[in-house]
């Protein structure tokens, strides 16, 4: 040991724990420093003590009171606040860690467990070959929703599909590929092989991934048994939901500092659901994980969906699987199709859509819609009484009249649907075409229903009202798709014309219990469910595999309740918790008990947002001074505050601009100060 007339009457003995890499235990050592020395000259003087001839390099001073690293190698002990009584741990900063995809799938890699989790994220994303990382974030599934029986308590009941990826470059240190947020620069997929085109296997070069089959992570595997899937955890209210979002990592923290420990397992899913630049020529691997995390949501009952829109997902599945086992591959280019299928192959789920590439395909006229449509104003206690009126459509707004010859006096009322909310009131079979406006209003929400006379008439009014509420006129060039994605839509849900055709249940290899969630295996019996899957299967059959699981990612888009998540708040001055739903756009205020939406409140309208750390309170702003407040209850306010940061930051994404993300903007709007 060094004496301490060799460092001055100001030193003092530090104790250091080194985590060996290869002999299997820690051992401590006892070094005398002095305030003023810096965190480099501590990782030297132990090395020397050590007396290990070993790459070094990786090795990272972790203090183990203050849960953090001391990266800042040029900082002294002083600048730290290191003092005699600190405990640091020698320790690699890169570590195995266990990562379920949205597909079950288990991949165990090494990753930098001293970054922050957002260029963590990114890494993974890069090794596995998925590009917009920034749309995925890692999350601990909360204890209450790992199992539902007590005889089961210790595992999720899912089967362990592990593949082993122990040397990740991406994760060293090394920095990411251009190619991740360039189209120019990500991998083409061969048609036959479904990996990536050997002209553009060089972006993959440094990912271990690509020395195996790219196609693993891009197919289907078989799927679960309908007793694992019983057995897996299903929200039953909305409270439950709440649950399952209340584990997101903080993004600008690293793992060890959220008490993540090597070997550990995360899950990595879609937080963000505004898919940017969706593109089957270059996302097979995306596509499928995304598909994957959608029919999981479905099967376990995440989002909630009607009978008719059950057996649909069950036959888009029951499709997918036959193809993926009969080795179909997909990878159809942009030039063998026609110009409304490239539109849906390249399908821009935007949501609020970035800014269009053919301007000159809008006209300067804007078109208008006039129909007779039948009208219902929700109102308690009153039975539903639809009265047929005159409907104009024209920019962003609707007007209604008595009858087509008042139409150029004043209208009844006129609807400004610019930020509204549109929900479907949809039934194929009942010959049901409703559509359901929540417009916001100073004390909550106005609620109106149109009822539309056929599918037609209902897909040029719900496209219509779906674009004016992002505040898009029938002048914008994505009309004509929506019009044409809403009627693929419908042709999906409508029953076969000829029911003689469909196979005999019997003859049928299928287990339908696989392809839909347990509550309808209790409510039918196999064969039942096979014969309504069948029907179903027969809208859909001539569907390519690619373009199967687009359809799939569009009806899951579709429902009421895609992309909201929720948590659990008490608003400043209310007694009573309420739940608080987040989307790409809006945030919602819902009765907890009825689930009925009370407020909405638009992105588009807030003025500024922050939060008290002290109180941990979320605090934020609108125009025509409207303020909020909350606390959070199913999770750290800082969840809450990322997910509205995260949303802002997403929606300045725009294919104009140069494509590399914007790190620091990311973290100016999601991290916070504590």
């Amino acid at each position: 040991m060094t004496s301490s007339n060799e460092y001055g009457p100001n030193s003092w003995e530090l104790l250091v724990t080194v985590d060996h890499q290869y002999e299997g235990e820690q051992k401590e050592y006892m070094l005398r420093v002095s305030g003023d020395l810096h965190v480099g000259g501590v990782m030297l003087r132990l090395v020397e003590q050590i007396k290990i001839s070993q790459d070094w390099s990786d090795y990272a001073l972790w203090w183990e009171q203050r849960q953090c690293w001391l990266l800042k190698t040029h900082w002294t002990l002083d600048k730290y606040g290191v003092q005699a009584d600190a405990r640091l741990l020698f320790t690699l900063q890169h570590k195995m860690l266990r990562i379920r995809l949205p597909s079950m799938r288990t991949v165990r890699l090494s990753v930098s467990f001293s970054a922050v989790v957002f260029k963590v994220v990114v890494n993974i994303c890069k090794n596995l070959g998925i590009r917009r990382a920034e749309e995925l974030s890692l999350l601990r599934r909360s204890e209450d929703t790992k199992k539902k029986k007590k005889k089961d308590k210790n595992k999720e009941p899912v089967i362990e599909d592990v593949l082993n990826l122990p040397h990740s470059p991406g994760s060293l240190g090394l920095p990411a590929s251009p190619g991740l947020y360039s189209k120019t620069m990500s991998p083409i997929y061969s048609p036959t092989s479904g990996t990536p085109d050997s002209s553009t296997l060089a972006w993959f070069g440094d990912s271990p991934l690509a020395k195996q089959n790219w196609n693993n992570l891009a197919s289907n595997h078989p799927v679960c048994t309908p007793e694992t899937l019983a057995e897996m955890y299903q929200p039953r209210t909305l409270v439950d939901k709440a649950k399952l979002s209340a584990g997101w990592l903080d993004s600008s923290r690293s793992l060890m500092e959220q008490g993540i420990q090597e070997e550990a397992q995360l899950l990595l899913r879609f937080k963000y659901y505004t898919f940017f630049d969706l593109n089957a020529k270059y996302d097979a691997i995306r596509i499928n994980q995304l598909y994957e995390q959608a029919r999981w949501a479905i099967l376990l009952e995440e989002i909630d969906c009607t009978e008719e829109e059950t057996f649909i997902f069950a036959a888009l599945q029951y499709h997918i699987g036959k193809l993926s086992l009969s080795g179909s591959q997909d990878f159809t280019t942009e030039a063998e199709i026609d110009e409304v299928e490239a539109a849906l192959l390249n399908l821009e789920v935007t949501l609020e859509g970035g800014k269009t590439e053919n301007i000159l395909e809008d006209i300067t006229d804007i078109p208008r819609l006039a129909d007779n449509l039948k009208l219902f104003r929700s109102k308690k206690l009153t039975l539903k009484a639809f009265k047929e009126y005159w409907f104009v459509f024209k920019d962003t707004s609707v007007s209604y009249f008595k009858n087509k010859q008042a139409e150029h006096g004043e209208p009844i009322e006129k609807l400004n649907l610019r930020g509204c909310e549109i929900v479907p009131d949809v039934s194929v079979s009942g010959k049901k075409y409703g559509i359901k406006l929540l417009i916001p209003v100073a004390d909550g929400m106005n609620e109106v229903h149109l009822r539309c006379d056929n599918e037609s008439q209902y897909a040029r009014w719900m496209a219509a009202c779906t674009l004016a509420s992002k505040g898009k006129t029938m002048a914008d060039s994505s009309y004509c798709l929506e019009v044409h994605n809403i009627l693929s839509f419908l042709k999906m849900k409508s029953r076969a014309a000829a029911p003689q055709a469909v196979s005999d249940p019997e003859s049928t290899d299928m287990k339908p219990e696989c392809f839909v969630s347990p509550r309808y295996t209790k409510k039918y019996k196999s064969k039942q469910l096979t014969a309504r899957i069948l029907e179903a299967h027969q809208n859909i059959s001539h569907l390519s595999l690619m373009e199967t699981k687009l359809r799939f990612i569009q009806a899951w888009q579709s429902l009421p309740e895609f992309g909201l998540t929720y948590y659990i708040v008490r608003f400043k001055g209310s007694k009573k918790d309420d739940l608080l739903g987040i989307s790409y756009n809006r945030l919602i205020r819902i009765d907890t008990a009825t689930g009925d939406p009370i407020t909405t409140w638009r992105f588009s309208n807030m003025k500024q947002w922050n939060v008290n750390w002290e109180i941990r309170q979320v605090a934020i702003e609108f125009d025509q001074n409207v303020s909020i407040a909350f606390t959070c209850l199913s999770t750290d306010c800082k969840v809450v505050h990322e997910y509205i940061g995260g949303y802002i930051f997403l929606s300045t994404r725009a294919k104009d601009q140069n494509e590399t993300l914007d790190e620091d903007l990311f973290h100016k709007l999601t991290g916070g100060w504590e």
